[in-house]
């Protein structure tokens, strides 16, 4: 059952923050024991039977998507700009991922074949979160794939939406309308998200 997400602690990257039930976090007494409350009523609706309710109350914390890629400009490691009107006419797929994310790695991979196969008709934009930018670049270089590196701010982190676990994929048509979030990484992502790929761009 899902109590809270991380924009509720104020969280959208290494050393920045916005306002959530409970923020600020770190060293807030106050916020730490509102949350502790709220899990703790959660837990007590769990175990006296009384799902429904609970599902109710977590219903406004489960993530949602946007609706359409944000006016936002990226700036890659080499401190190029990309804005949505330079990938007007193609599919956006944006990987929100960490350096420490042990599932990040493989899916960096597979995105790499899935940018190879569509080439220039699909854009890989990949958003390095809470990780050092020294470690991103190492990576980068290591890997060597046809992406858009860069590091997430509050800005573009918090225009995408409820960014609930790392990787957090979300996939825009050629019009840049959202086609579908994928939030953390369980067995059947990559099968799903390329079967949604595919139907993109056949």
């Amino acid at each position: 059952m899902l109590v809270a997400t991380p924009s509720d602690f104020g969280f959208y990257g290494a050393g920045e923050g916005r306002g959530g039930r409970y923020a600020p976090w770190v060293k807030n007494a106050a916020s730490q024991e509102r949350f502790r409350k709220d899990l703790t009523r959660m837990i007590d609706l769990l175990l006296t039977g009384r799902t429904a309710e609970a599902q109710a109350q977590a219903a406004s914390a489960v993530p949602t998507q946007i609706p359409e890629l944000p006016a936002v400009t990226f700036t890659d490691l080499d401190g190029k700009t990309l804005t949505r009107a330079d990938l007007a006419g193609r599919a956006v797929l944006v990987e929100i991922w960490a350096t420490w994310c042990p599932p990040c790695r493989p899916t960096l991979s597979w995105l790499g074949e899935v940018k190879k196969k569509y080439g220039d008709r699909l854009a890989v934009i990949t958003i390095a979160i809470e990780s050092k930018e020294a470690d991103v670049r190492k990576l980068a270089g290591e890997m060597n794939l046809p992406f858009v590196w860069t590091m997430g701010t509050a800005e573009t982190v918090g225009a995408l939406g409820d960014v609930s676990a790392v990787p957090t994929m979300l996939l825009f048509d050629t019009q840049g309308r959202t086609v579908t979030t994928f939030f953390g990484a369980p067995p059947s992502l990559h099968g799903e998200a390329e079967a949604k790929i595919a139907a993109l761009l056949p």
